[in-house]
């Protein structure tokens, strides 16, 4: 192990800690560090609302935003690995327009806002993430289903944007009928956030997240057999139909279940593989995947920092931070994209 993995190795945990920290300490209600980590201790605060905001609020925020970048930059980077491509982000195959489709209909047809859903078998924000959840499941069915007909890559991702548009076509057409307190609702949801995860429902989003990243730690050799290409994987022993549809399983779940419960999230999983690449200087896998998991659970603590406006009692749209970071490094990515060796 060299130097710079050493380092990155040591830091990035640092950070990761330091910022999770920072998301529980700082936030639109000013609370003393001191009565926060009494709080976290047991302890009894000043005010018994920061004990609700603490642990209620900030703590689940916290970890679902470490666990949400970890999983969109793992899918991003295993998007980027299977197409070959280093614009190749978790939303491309469509997976995130079916969530959001799955949203819309229950939005726009049937609700117009979390208060107006209790008529549903599953009311309020569950019935939202149960939606989105499901819509997201089926764009997999479809993508795994065409993976198995198709043998061509690039087919294949055609196949994906083809049903990301019709499910955005969809979506196009109930928000044109639909009322306009409807289509704000939707609207703000569309806005990303990673305050929807409540206490109760933390424990099943890390466990599904945990399991996506789990399933892409197993996926190390052959990722980087395909670098060599498909032919020269084949040769090595690896079996690309089963190892193309097990990548797109684990990033169908990865993403399904963060865009489910946060929302469409947009940039994470397109910048962040490209600066754990930078970071480490190599493409190999077996470095790259805890870099770009580690990375991505930084910028997503680092992003819900950035959220809080100081001296104001609100908090700006997740899609609105995430592009600070993620748009400069596309830039960097597409002009520099012929002295920067991704796939070797």
């Amino acid at each position: 192990m060299n130097r710079r993995i050493c380092l990155l190795y040591t830091l990035l945990p640092a950070a990761l800690v330091a910022l999770l920290a920072g998301s529980v300490v700082y936030g639109a209600v000013s609370i003393p560090p001191e009565s926060v980590l009494d709080i976290l201790l047991g302890g009894e605060p000043q005010r018994a609302s920061w004990r609700h905001i603490v642990l209620q609020s900030r703590l689940p925020q916290a970890f679902t935003a470490m666990f949400a970048g970890a999983s969109l930059a793992v899918s991003g980077l295993l998007m980027q690995t299977l197409f070959l491509n280093p614009l190749a982000g978790p939303s491309i195959l469509g997976i995130s327009d079916g969530a959001n489709l799955g949203v819309a209909v229950v939005m726009l047809c049937l609700g117009g806002s979390l208060s107006r859903l209790a008529d549903l078998p599953v009311s309020g924000y569950p019935a939202i993430i149960l939606a989105a959840f499901v819509g997201a499941c089926a764009v997999l069915g479809l993508i795994l289903y065409f993976s198995s007909k198709v043998k061509n890559n690039v087919m294949l991702l055609i196949i994906g944007l083809m049903i990301g548009y019709l499910a955005s076509s969809v979506i196009s057409i109930l928000n044109f009928y639909a009322s306009t307190d409807k289509v704000h609702a939707y609207v703000m949801w569309g806005l990303g956030n990673f305050s929807g995860v409540s206490l109760a429902q933390l424990p099943l989003f890390l466990l599904c997240s945990s399991g996506g990243l789990f399933l892409a730690v197993l996926l190390i050799k052959p990722l980087n057999a395909l670098l060599l290409g498909e032919l020269y994987a084949a040769n090595l022993g690896v079996r690309i139909r089963r190892t193309r549809m097990t990548i797109l399983l684990c990033t169908g779940i990865l993403t399904a279940v963060t865009t489910a419960f946060c929302g469409p999230v947009s940039f994470i999983g397109l910048a962040v593989p490209h600066i754990a690449r930078l970071l480490l200087g190599s493409s190999n896998h077996k470095a790259l995947l805890p870099v770009t998991l580690l990375t991505g659970s930084c910028i997503a603590l680092l992003c819900n920092i950035l959220m809080v406006t100081p001296s104001m009692n609100t908090l700006l749209p997740l899609n609105a931070v995430t592009p600070l970071i993620g748009a400069p490094v596309v830039i960097y990515v597409i002009i520099n994209r012929k002295n920067i060796h991704y796939f070797n």
